[in-house]
């Protein structure tokens, strides 16, 4: 379970809104009585609307509507929407690094005033509301593997995820506009330090990366993408979201992942600038920070951290047991550098795209 402190270290889950995807709910009387909300789809989405966006329907009336979109996705098109002032969605969860660039900062509504109510909240995280955006939950980018897929030793490390001598078969990265963590465990795989690993030296990483390409089977864009590639076998070793492999797991699929091979990350609901929804929006978050209940629930089916310790407490030692410890973010999980890559952002992108052609 993650301590308080070690959550604050973090402070660490597309086709632009092709589809709505609506729940069994009832539609309120009034047209009005709703919120957008972008998610990244499948198994995450579900697991919101199950124990979040529909009991809040039920207590409110106010409709949840949700828009599948990749996280890139996501920030562009929240971009495009605030630049052109024709703004459709009202909030979306974005990472806990991007939401201290200026960037963001620019298209989301600053939450100072909202955020006063939460401050003597004893049982949530000091940084759960701050003006940038609230702490959806803290999680996870890992490798996970099929362990049946090797004979005796598992893999455990990026240099493990290296040698395809050892540990045969196909592997996965995610590509897409926030390439540092597969630059990052590049460089652990070629002997860098984790004290060291920042800032990062990009042409040793994709050099490193070179090595590997030939046996790289998918790039994935969205979480989806990434356990279908797992259900169908198309790799035995990849970098993906805990979350998501939480979801397979749940599947009764094979799969294991490794705590030694981990970046500490996390989602931060954002309100995007003249949402037309606003209070809907503010409501919706509001329910969130006050109902551990429903953290546990969403947080037990997606194995994430959510911000109050209230929530904690009401999940399975079981499911705690999964979740990365203090132990583990001590000794072996890269707590990320958000200023520097937020400041090199773009030459990441730059070189990473030139890199991927």
């Amino acid at each position: 379970m993650l301590t308080n402190s070690v959550i604050r270290l973090s402070g660490v889950a597309m086709l632009c809104a092709a589809a709505f995807i609506g729940s069994a709910m009832p539609r309120p009387s009034f047209a009005s009585d709703k919120v957008v909300i972008a998610t990244t789809g499948g198994a995450y989405d579900a697991a919101l609307r199950k124990w979040w966006f529909d009991p809040f329907t039920v207590k409110t009336g106010i409709h949840v509507v949700s828009v599948a979109a990749t996280n890139a996705e996501m920030r562009a098109k929240a971009t495009a929407m605030v630049k052109t002032g024709n703004v459709t969605w009202d909030l979306y969860p974005d990472g806990e690094i991007q939401v201290s660039s200026q960037d963001h900062l620019a298209i989301s509504e600053q939450l100072d005033n909202f955020c006063a109510q939460f401050k003597d909240r004893q049982d949530l995280v000091p940084d759960a509301c701050i003006p940038a955006g609230v702490r959806l939950f803290s999680t996870a980018t890992l490798m996970a593997y099929d362990p049946k897929a090797f004979k005796g030793s598992q893999p455990a490390t990026w240099a493990d995820m290296w040698d395809t001598t050892k540990f045969p078969g196909g592997r996965s990265f995610p590509n897409f506009d926030d390439p540092w963590r597969v630059m990052a465990s590049a460089l652990l795989a070629d002997g860098v330090k984790r004290e060291n690993l920042f800032p990062l030296d990009v042409d040793r990483a994709l050099k490193k990366l070179d090595e590997l390409r030939p046996s790289i089977s998918l790039w994935w864009k969205t979480g989806d993408q990434s356990v279908q590639g797992f259900r169908e076998k198309d790799y035995s070793v990849g970098q993906i979201w805990l979350t998501r492999a939480s979801a397979l797991r749940s599947e009764g699929r094979t799969i294991a992942w490794s705590n030694k091979a981990a970046f500490l990350v996390g989602d931060r609901l954002t309100i995007i600038k003249g949402a037309p929804n606003r209070d809907n929006a503010l409501k919706l978050i509001a329910f969130w920070l006050d109902s551990p209940d429903i953290q546990a629930k969403v947080c037990e089916a997606l194995l994430c951290t959510p911000p109050s310790s209230a929530a904690i407490a009401l999940m399975p030692q079981a499911v705690r047991d999964q979740m990365p410890s203090a132990q583990d973010v001590r000794d072996n999980i890269v707590v990320p550098d958000s200023k520097w890559i937020n400041d090199h952002a773009a030459e990441l992108l730059e070189r990473w795209n030139n890199w991927i052609q």
